[in-house]
């Protein structure tokens, strides 16, 4: 049976994350916004408009998580005062606790740019077809991964190779906390396996490349000089036939200053893509400032778990055995084909109690 410790235990926890989080701030926060968003005129400014219900749905996200466990606590109570069975008691514990530890993993992504979207790139690393069938692969795992967590993905840019993979692709994703959940994706992916391009059957180790940077809003700062800026247009790829595009819809931005290069094909409006492309670049500048800011810390700090950027992050091995491990947290599963179809949650959480709030 539950003791009288285990209930104090569950309710410091819950009061903690009440401080730490600033429940009490969100509400009032909240309620500030939601009167705002309910005055005549609201709506004159759609952009400004559609930042506050972003900024209210976040809020109620907060809330709405804090509330389920204090509910949950509340729950346990009254069931150890009824003297309710012991099977009763121990289910809602462990709906307690499971609902505990999700906010306290919710509170991992408390950065104001974890709330924003998610650019991610993947850029095969050398070997030719094998590690272009690499990048496609971890692309596709990316895509099943949005579809179960719910949310939107935008494909911006794809580049496929020949016979088989892709030479690079350039992924939008949108919902809540986007950016928090897939920033720890950033790295060198590794794959060993039989090539189901070689005859003889030979074990073959692959790279590829992620690099993931938050989507900067307008609220964000950053002054870009248009002469620091060129342009390359050029015709989007696609399946052939009248998928084709016929005019050179698709843009390449350089800029000399960061030698950042961003390629947009994600519509068939040259200046759509256009302004899409120094958003993107926008946002890479914001992410290099927040790599700085980073970097600053962990040598003020002298962090030994500094993580490297770029580094590799994750082996994933097909053959001679099967296993996915995370080399930064040691994570690991003997369960690939899931992880390759887009079960990454437990990867992703345990990079962020780890190193979320570094």
């Amino acid at each position: 049976m539950i003791s009288e410790q285990q209930i104090l235990e569950l309710t410091g926890r819950k009061d903690d994350l009440h401080r730490f989080l600033q429940i009490q701030n969100k509400e009032d926060k909240l309620k500030r916004f939601e009167e705002e968003s309910n005055q005549n005129g609201f709506w004159d400014n759609p952009k400004e408009a559609q930042k506050l219900l972003k900024r209210i749905s976040i809020l109620k996200s907060w809330i709405k998580s804090y509330c389920l466990v204090e509910n949950n606590i509340e729950e346990l109570k009254v069931l150890i005062e009824l003297e309710a069975s012991e099977e009763e008691i121990e289910t809602q514990l462990k709906k307690t606790k499971l609902s505990l530890e999700d906010l306290e993993f919710k509170n991992m992504l408390s950065a104001p740019e974890d709330e924003m979207p998610a650019i991610l790139t993947i850029n095969p690393g050398a070997g030719g077809t094998e590690s272009q069938d690499w990048a496609e692969m971890i692309m596709r795992m990316y895509l099943l991964w949005g579809e179960k967590n719910g949310y939107k993905v935008k494909e911006l840019d794809l580049q496929k190779a020949e016979p088989a993979g892709i030479k690079s692709v350039t992924l939008e994703f949108d919902g809540d906390f986007a950016f928090g959940h897939l920033k720890g994706e950033n790295g060198v992916h590794r794959l060993v396996r039989i090539s189901p391009f070689d005859s003889n059957a030979k074990r073959h180790t692959s790279f590829a490349s992620v690099f993931v940077y938050p989507l900067a809003d307008d609220s964000i700062d950053i002054v870009i000089d248009p002469s620091t800026i060129s342009w390359d247009t050029y015709r989007s790829s696609g399946a052939g036939g009248q998928g084709v595009n016929k005019i050179e819809s698709a843009v390449r931005l350089k800029h000399e200053p960061s030698g950042i290069v961003i390629e947009n094909s994600e519509t068939r409006s040259q200046l759509e893509n256009k302004e899409k492309a120094l958003k993107l670049l926008k946002s890479q500048l914001y992410e290099m400032e927040l790599r700085k800011i980073q970097e600053g810390k962990d040598k003020l700090e002298g962090s030994k778990k500094k993580i490297e950027w770029g580094s590799q992050i994750r082996n994933y091995v097909l053959h001679p055995y099967k296993l996915v491990k995370d080399l930064r947290t040691n994570y690991e599963t003997t369960n690939p084909d899931a992880v390759l179809d887009g079960d990454l949650n437990a990867f992703i959480k345990s990079y962020l109690m780890e190193f979320g709030q570094q």
